[in-house]
């Protein structure tokens, strides 16, 4: 379900853009992904609509980056920091802390779309696999 983010040329460097605009556009990379993830099933638009806003909320992009820390690098993990940092209280149904981790995931889906694609489409297939 990854292909598209491996095959992905970007003319854009990561180099000169903020935490808030690279976790911008993670959140847009993520969504995409869930929503490919979830086109194939045979659901109403309702239920779709349900599952990929399930999969792309503040917690659950918490619960992502806990699931990939162990495999991040330090450079990674500098993003995730940089990210975390930059969030703002964000909104009222769910806990700062919880939305601050969220922008950090979002900063590295961000700069890893833009930087190394094929990383981003290795580290989204460890989240596609079901938990243990």
């Amino acid at each position: 379900m990854t292909n598209w983010i491996r095959s992905y040329k970007s003319t854009i460097s990561p180099d000169g853009l903020g935490p808030l605009q690279l976790a911008w556009l993670g959140d847009a990379v993520w969504e995409m992904h869930q929503r490919l993830r979830f086109c194939s099933s045979p659901m109403r638009s309702k239920d779709l609509h349900n599952a990929v806003v399930s999969e792309v909320n503040a917690t659950s992009q918490a619960n992502a980056i806990a699931r990939i820390e162990p495999y991040l690098t330090d450079l990674e993990k500098d993003f995730l920091r940089r990210g975390r940092n930059k969030a703002g209280k964000g909104p009222k149904n769910v806990d700062a802390a919880t939305y601050a981790i969220a922008t950090g995931f979002e900063t590295i889906v961000g700069w890893l779309f833009l930087k190394n694609p094929k990383r981003l489409a290795y580290l989204f297939d460890l989240l596609d696999q079901p938990i243990t």
